[in-house]
């Protein structure tokens, strides 16, 4: 094995970490795939005779790098067109994760609703909070990554917890409670019965469209169930081009996956309390849709 496959293969050992923890500081699967490239890119040129844990070199490298877009990022979407959704991307564990614990865990940590709430925190916050929360990362090695104290750190990811706990909302974790009313869901969208799509839906539902303005959506956030069942059957009510609908798992939770003529169109999303629908997410910005297919 030459020192190019060997760099290779450390690389790709820990690809699968770092990809996560961009990811979930981004908010966006092309940017995070963007930023582990540029990780790579650094490895492969790095002077590596000091490096003695590859993988936390690359998890700080990856880090700061995400840090830097993320910064960016901020910026850019106060000229964003409507509301702003994190990207989704398909998840299945499948044998990889198979402790129920870890993969609720897993889920958990990627699902779209903590990922919105994680975008109210500073960059910094963020950062802590995804190494430590989602990584399990020891504060010390934070602290090492972010150039930070420790004792500082220690602050962030108490500030981080704190405003998570207050902002997010109380949503249903079981799975099976979640895909049978992703199912039932789905059957009163194309039935076009209003009064079956109304016993889903609680009474202050929130439904949050992201098109960028280079779809048809809500430009702003539509609340109450008859404001979002009349909009549902509304849209449902006129068919795309050669449609086909799949329930998957996204953010690691079941979805409708909507494509038309082969080629995906909408991922909607439902989030669930004491069995009814509390929060939909509708994404149809086609520039988040790349990493809908598994």
């Amino acid at each position: 094995m030459n020192a190019t496959d060997h760099l290779l293969d450390v690389f790709e050992e820990h690809r699968a970490t770092l990809g996560g923890v961009a990811y979930r500081m981004l908010g966006r699967f092309a940017d995070a795939e963007d930023v582990v490239q540029e990780a790579w890119l650094r490895w492969s040129a790095a002077d590596r005779e000091d490096v003695h844990d590859p993988r936390g070199y690359l998890v700080r490298v990856t880090t700061r790098l995400a840090l830097d877009r993320l910064r960016l990022a901020h910026t850019r979407r106060e000229t964003y067109v409507g509301p702003w959704l994190p990207e989704p991307v398909a998840t299945d564990f499948g044998t990889t994760v198979p402790d129920t614990a870890e993969r609720a865990v897993l889920a958990d940590t990627v699902s779209l609703a903590l990922l919105v709430v994680l975008e109210s925190l500073s960059p910094l916050e963020r950062a802590v909070f995804v190494l430590r929360e989602a990584f399990g990362f020891p504060y010390a090695d934070i602290a090492e990554v972010l150039d930070r104290s420790e004792a500082a750190v220690r602050q962030l990811a108490g500030r981080a917890r704190r405003h998570v706990a207050e902002r997010r909302p109380r949503f249903d974790v079981d799975a099976a409670r979640r895909r049978e009313l992703t199912d039932r869901f789905l059957a009163a969208a194309t039935g076009g019965s209003v009064e079956g799509m109304l016993a889903l839906l609680a009474p202050g539902v929130r439904l949050v469209g992201d098109s960028g303005g280079k779809a048809k959506a809500p430009l702003r956030v539509l609340e109450s169930a008859d404001k979002v069942a009349r909009f549902l059957l509304g849209v449902a009510a006129k068919p795309l081009p050669d449609p086909e609908l799949r329930i998957v798992e996204i953010n690691g939770g079941p979805a409708v996956l909507v494509l038309s003529r082969g080629l995906p169109d909408s991922v909607v999303s439902v989030e669930t309390t004491d069995g009814l629908i509390t929060e939909i997410h509708v994404m149809r910005n086609p520039d988040k849709l790349t990493g809908v297919l598994p």
